[in-house]
């Protein structure tokens, strides 16, 4: 089955802890404003671990002006109107890692704890699987240590660790974390022949 084929099957609808529930689809070229908001919505010590200039309305607008789900698929999560969490599938389409995707996620402070992050990853994953990647990796700054835990507990290993390797957006160095989850089965692998 295709990306494009599961694709149509959003938006859906997540039930999360104590009955919160949220739509999630993927992003659309209408959503412009609703994806600069969610940036600028992110506390300002946070937004320095983002790689990309969030706060220029410049670089939401070009990511919405330029959808391509085969390269970077992003999956919002909506409440009462705002965008309060978005997963991203990035792909590449040839080269050595072109089996390997890698995933991220954002949710919005107010509400984190409901298990959002989480779910959202899991369909990330699932996407990357129906996508037929092998596995999915996801990058860190070292500081960020609630989300290497949520990631160890959904099923990803510790890949990678360079000390002192990146720079957060007011050039700060920090540890560079990769972790990786495999997405076939030991079956899937005997099949391969």
């Amino acid at each position: 089955m295709s990306l494009e084929t599961i694709i149509e099957d959003y938006p859906i609808e997540l039930e999360l802890k104590k009955g919160f529930k949220c739509e999630l689809r993927p992003l659309e070229q209408t959503d412009g404003d609703l994806f600069y908001n969610f940036f600028t919505d992110i506390p300002p010590q946070e937004r320095l671990f983002i790689k990309h200039r969030v706060e220029d309305p410049a670089t939401t607008k070009a990511w919405c002006d330029n959808i391509d789900y085969l390269a970077k698929l992003p999956l919002l999560a909506l409440h009462d109107g705002k965008i309060i969490g978005v997963a991203t599938l990035h792909q590449q389409q040839g080269g050595w890692k072109r089996h390997i995707g890698r995933v991220s996620v954002l949710v919005q402070p107010n509400y984190r704890g409901r298990g959002l992050a989480r779910r959202m990853i899991q369909e990330i994953s699932d996407l990357a699987r129906h996508a037929g990647l092998d596995s999915v990796e996801a990058e860190f700054i070292g500081k960020q240590e609630a989300a290497v835990k949520m990631f160890s507990i959904i099923g990803f290993a510790p890949l990678l660790n360079l000390p002192g390797y990146v720079r957060d957006m007011e050039a700060n160095s920090h540890d560079y974390v990769v972790m990786k989850m495999g997405l076939r089965t030991p079956e899937e692998y005997a099949g391969m022949g």
